[in-house]
């Protein structure tokens, strides 16, 4: 089997993780248009990485996301907060809850979680492409085939994982519409809203 994800930041790393694990004997490739990963990781709670949150139950966990709370207490019951900190003790983080229950790395540094990350990836033998754009996904007698920016020959997937987070605008998600997905219109930006909301500030 072979699986491509689409995307180096913390989600992309932890699917192609999750995906060796399960799958041993796949070829898992992480591919990121830019030349760095794990970047927004780096800066995470003020470069400390607020990991997760030190809150257990279910219900509340999904009440601090009202737009998608349903779908997200279905998925809190398969991977919840709990999950994330027995995965990363499991391998060798030591993590510490604070007042506000944000739970931080005993360390107060972000690098502590990138390389763990990345252990694990090195470990699996996952493989990490960076200055690697796609430009399209095709759907072809049960593969996915994957178009590289400024390259000419595609490569054929059984699965594809696509973790590169929102876009501000719709354009965005064109290439993923073409499979077939439906999109929903992507909100105003934040700063867009601010604007709005106080017209009188600059």
């Amino acid at each position: 089997m072979r699986i491509a994800v689409i995307g180096g930041g913390a989600a992309g790393f932890f699917a192609a993780i999750c995906a060796k694990d399960n799958h041993p004997d796949a070829h898992v490739t992480i591919y990121e248009k830019s030349q760095k990963v794990l970047s927004k990781v780096k800066v995470s709670g003020g470069g400390r990485c607020n990991v997760t949150n030190g809150t257990t139950s279910i219900s509340e966990l999904a009440k601090g996301y009202p737009r998608g709370e349903k779908q997200l207490k279905k998925a809190f019951s398969v991977f919840n907060t709990s999950h994330t900190r027995a995965w990363f003790e499991s391998r060798g983080v030591e993590l510490y809850t604070q007042d506000d229950n944000r739970v931080f790395p005993k360390t107060n540094d972000s690098q502590t979680i990138i390389d763990c990350l990345f252990r694990e990836t090195k470990r699996l033998g996952i493989n990490l492409r960076l200055g690697v754009g796609i430009v399209s996904i095709e759907s072809k007698s049960n593969k996915l085939e994957l178009q590289f920016q400024g390259e000419t020959k595609s490569e054929v997937f059984d699965k594809v994982v696509v973790a590169t987070g929102g876009s501000p605008i719709r354009k965005g998600f064109d290439w993923l519409e073409k499979l077939g997905h439906k999109i929903e219109e992507p909100g105003l930006p934040y700063s867009h809203l601010t604007c709005r909301q106080n017209p009188s500030k600059n």
